[in-house]
């Protein structure tokens, strides 16, 4: 019984040594240049439950530049949870500080909105080496 018992935690000790040993010869090859561009602040912020039903344009900004006009934000919700398109045809963009998206919207009182920057096969929002950014939920509230 002694023999297997060695035996078993020889082969997990090995494997466990083998598996360390690969993360530590990765480790270097991790940074912020090669890593996945993240939402570092929205406007209104997630959570926000007063915003206001007058702003006309939600904001986010990504940790690295991301590359222009290229965006996604598909609508998963119900019709009344998405932002309707703001009614002065203003676009989509990017500010001068590549990092920060624009999305001009007209928003309702009293609304819980959800909007998703990236999610499924919408994965468009992209830094500017084409790799894209990790997907991002937006929940906010309305006032009344």
């Amino acid at each position: 019984m002694k023999t297997k018992t060695k035996l078993i935690i020889g082969t997990v000790t090995a494997a466990t040594l083998i598996a360390l040993a690969a993360l530590a010869q990765n480790a270097g090859q991790f940074s912020v240049r090669t890593s996945h561009a993240v939402v570092i602040k929205t406007v209104p912020t997630a959570g926000a439950t007063d915003v206001d039903p007058n702003l006309k344009e939600i904001t986010v900004t990504f940790s690295k530049d991301m590359m222009d006009r290229s965006w996604s934000i598909p609508q998963t919700t119900p019709g009344e949870n998405f932002p309707e398109d703001s009614p002065t045809g203003a676009k989509i963009h990017y500010l001068a500080d590549k990092r920060t998206c624009v999305f001009p919207v007209k928003l309702q009182p009293g609304r819980t909105y959800v909007i998703w920057f990236n999610h499924g096969q919408f994965m468009n929002f992209k830094d500017t080496a084409g790799k894209y950014s990790w997907p991002y939920e937006l929940v906010f509230e309305t006032k009344q």
